[in-house]
């Protein structure tokens, strides 16, 4: 995908996630849609820096970008968000064009792919970004409405209630 892809990913990816963790759609909501949004798309546009320099598809597309972004705001208390724009770049790159990723560069530079997807020009290229963005959207709600389930529960059962 292109960087006009990621951007719709990102911008869509966020405002969803951020109506179904404030739903009401008020001031609130549009708060929670910034600032969900700028940490995202920054990390959705973050792996494609390696078209700068280094190798393309290998520099920055890897799980230990990944893991930086993921292990950051441990060690520095910020960029929260960054990781889920970097996780959906990798997704959307996998699930969404022809070409492979280099998840274990700089260790092995062999590409992962998937046997679907579009070219980067192809003008179903939107409409293959907004079905990913659909079921990443889906995945969100589920574990949104499944984790406090589970905690809950978890926590009455350690408070002998089930």
């Amino acid at each position: 995908m292109n960087k006009r892809e990621h951007v719709i990913n990102a911008v869509a990816l966020s405002v969803g996630l951020a109506y179904l963790t404030h739903p009401a759609g008020d001031a609130t909501t549009a708060r929670a849609v910034v600032g969900v949004a700028v940490p995202v798309v920054l990390g959705a546009l973050v792996p494609d820096v390696d078209t700068a320099f280094g190798s393309h598809r290998k520099t920055f597309h890897n799980l230990a970008t990944l893991g930086v972004f993921v292990g950051y705001p441990l060690y520095f208390d910020n960029l929260e968000l960054v990781w889920i724009g970097v996780a959906t770049h990798f997704v959307l790159d996998l699930l969404g064009s022809k070409r492979g990723l280099a998840l274990l560069y700089p260790l092995d530079s062999a590409e992962f792919d998937l046997p679907i997807g579009v070219t980067t020009g192809s003008r179903y290229a939107t409409g293959v970004t907004l079905a990913v963005t659909a079921v990443e959207l889906a995945i969100a709600a589920a574990l949104i409405a499944e984790v406090p389930r589970q905690l809950l529960e978890g926590g009455l059962r350690a408070a002998g209630v089930f």
